[in-house]
């Protein structure tokens, strides 16, 4: 036989060898992937069996409608879901909530648009203070006006963003602040890249609000001063809260852009922290999780649907981008009686044609 074969079946035994050494390590990664995978699934299995064990008498109907809900987080049948184009939209209102003086102004208005046709989630946030001619007021007022009205505040500001986006709005969701803190304490906490450093010396301070201050012309004792370092920092509950709500900083931070971009900078830090495998597979912190939006939460999903859009952002965890409508497509006019003497924003062009365009670019 040539040198040159031997040579050859030497080189096939060398490759084959070495495919063989690879194998086993190839084959372990996948059983421990599945194994997390199935683990997950057990747990979030025994979590909904706890939450209807509570709500609901043990009879045939309640284990047929558990075993479909753990049937629609398995399958995810898209066709029992609102949706357009793949995509399923929903608006994210966030209130000050009880004890505040206006509890049911949305100071935190975001889109959130997820894609089950190439798993992705893109979030947007649109600025509160854009001017409403319909109701004669601000976005973040809708909600309000709308429960005012018809005792519907979200069906109101769903038909306002869907004006201003050009996109349908199938679910909407409400939540006050105070849910927004007890959530990050459940999870211990959430760590979050700050952008740049920043201080707020006229940060209000809850229940000071009609504070006299000893008669203190310039009502100091209502305030306090929060400074945040640039860098990675663990947030608890209330430092997030104020890291979100802080508006009275000096240059870029103290603008409602700025505001904006860490708002979803923290709901991305949540989400994070909740589909990882340290809380989807910490029962304690999952039922903590669920008691609070079950308290707290308004919203027009269902059982069947929240288990469904669950699954669907698990699945599209890692591809999240976010967004604020930039201010480049709105003027900023003088404060007039024409609009209630506010500060406002309203569209360059006069209409919201440049708005949808860009959203429809964000998107693609």
């Amino acid at each position: 036989m040539p040198k040159n074969s031997n040579k050859k079946l030497e080189q096939q035994d060398n490759s084959s060898t070495e495919e063989s050494k690879q194998k086993p390590t190839v084959l372990k990664k996948n059983k421990l992937f599945s194994f997390k995978k199935i683990l997950t699934f057990l747990t979030i299995l025994l979590l909904l069996f706890i939450v209807f064990l509570t709500n609901r008498k043990i009879d045939g109907f309640f284990v047929k409608n558990y075993l479909g809900l753990f049937s629609d987080f398995i399958f995810t049948p898209v066709s029992k879901i609102q949706s357009t184009n793949s995509r399923v939209n929903i608006l994210i209102l966030g209130k000050s909530g009880e004890g505040h003086v206006a509890p049911d102004l949305t100071d935190t208005i975001m889109f959130a648009s997820i894609s089950f046709d190439n798993p992705s989630i893109r979030l947007i946030s649109i600025p509160r203070d854009i001017w409403i001619p319909e109701i004669r007021a601000k976005l973040n007022s809708a909600y309000y006006w709308g429960k005012e009205k018809d005792s519907d505040g979200m069906f109101l500001s769903k038909n306002l963003v869907e004006g201003i986006l050009g996109q349908p709005i199938h679910y909407v969701v409400v939540f006050d602040f105070s849910s927004f803190t007890k959530i990050i304490d459940v999870l211990d906490g959430v760590e979050v890249d700050i952008e740049r450093s920043f201080i707020d010396e006229k940060y209000p301070i809850f229940g000071k609000e009609n504070d006299l201050c000893d008669g203190d012309r310039l009502f100091k004792c209502r305030y306090e001063i929060v400074t945040f370092k640039q860098g990675k920092q663990f947030m608890d509950g209330e430092t997030a809260l104020k890291f979100v709500r802080s508006r009275n900083a000096q240059g870029d931070e103290g603008t409602d852009i700025a505001r904006e971009q860490r708002q979803q900078k923290i709901i991305v830090a949540v989400k994070n922290t909740i589909l990882s495998p340290k809380t989807l597979l910490n029962p304690k912190k999952m039922w903590g999780i669920w008691n609070v939006l079950k308290e707290t939460v308004e919203t027009n999903i269902n059982e069947q649907q929240g288990v469904i859009l669950a699954r669907m952002i698990i699945d599209a965890r890692k591809d999240v981008k976010s967004s604020v409508i930039s201010q480049d497509f709105f003027i900023n006019p003088p404060i007039s009686s024409k609009y209630d003497n506010q500060y406002v924003f309203v569209p360059k062009e006069g209409n919201w044609f440049e708005v949808k365009n860009w959203v429809k670019n964000f998107f693609n």
